[in-house]
């Protein structure tokens, strides 16, 4: 039977003669092109809006925008590709009417605007779910982990306060045992005195410890949380290749 052919390359095809012929209505980039055509981007803070009276001109920051825009909703971050897109992509060449800035305008554009790029990007993701424009059907999460003011001693665990109250447990009895090797000793001189009197202070400390410890370990089961850290509390304990850091997650 043979296999299935495609179309001859050399064969005359007829290709529709607009460039918006390619976009179908519901397609997504017209989103993205009415919501970028409707800021305010001098409110907004992006620089150069207005175009310099002398000199080359520039691109439009609205159309470098767009571009941006598209990359976001469809995760292409790379500035090169996004350059390459433009050469090759209909919907690409749609948006910005076939201009093809360079990376490195885009990438310096990003650079001296991260943060009203940041305001516009979550402006868009809070109308796209608002119009339901999202299908919901896979949720991603890129998280970056950063080191956090909290040392290790100052983050608890269940598992960490019921160890360290066992500690304590063994070490009253030991202490307790200490204390009564002393009142059995026949010769209680000046020296033993004040091995009774250490004892005695570290045994304080050791109680005051544990209603300490008693008392996190009832903070923990009442937040509901796996992890209490004291200094900031929005750190945790992670496991970071053979090692554990405290460190505060990002998303």
């Amino acid at each position: 039977m043979g296999f299935i052919h495609g179309a001859h390359r050399h064969e005359e095809i007829q290709f529709p003669e607009r460039l918006d012929d390619y976009i179908t209505e519901e397609n997504p980039v017209r989103f993205i092109d009415a919501f970028v055509d409707h800021l305010d981007l001098t409110t907004l803070g992006f620089q150069r809006v207005t175009p310099a009276a002398t000199g080359r001109p520039a691109y439009d920051p609205a159309d470098r925008w767009q571009l941006y825009m598209y990359g976001y909703l469809y995760r292409l971050r790379s500035s090169r590709r996004l350059e390459q897109e433009t050469h090759r992509h209909v919907e690409f060449m749609w948006l910005l009417q076939k201009l093809r800035p360079d990376h490195k305008t885009m990438a310096d554009c990003r650079t001296n605007n991260l943060k009203p790029l940041r305001q516009v990007c979550r402006e868009c993701t809070l109308l796209c779910k608002q119009l339901d424009l999202f299908a919901g059907a896979l949720v991603a999460i890129d998280g970056s982990k950063f080191k956090a003011v909290n040392a290790k001693e100052r983050n608890f665990t269940s598992d960490k306060l019921t160890h360290l109250l066992q500690q304590i447990d063994q070490r009253v009895e030991g202490y307790l045992k200490a204390l009564d090797g002393q009142d059995s000793e026949a010769d209680a001189g000046p020296p033993g005195g004040a091995v009774v009197d250490n004892v005695q202070a570290k045994l304080e400390a050791l109680q005051h410890r544990k209603l300490l410890y008693a008392a996190l370990q009832a903070q923990l089961e009442a937040s509901g949380e796996t992890q209490l850290s004291l200094t900031e509390p929005e750190s945790r304990a992670m496991k970071l290749g053979s090692r554990v850091e405290i460190r505060r997650a990002q998303r």
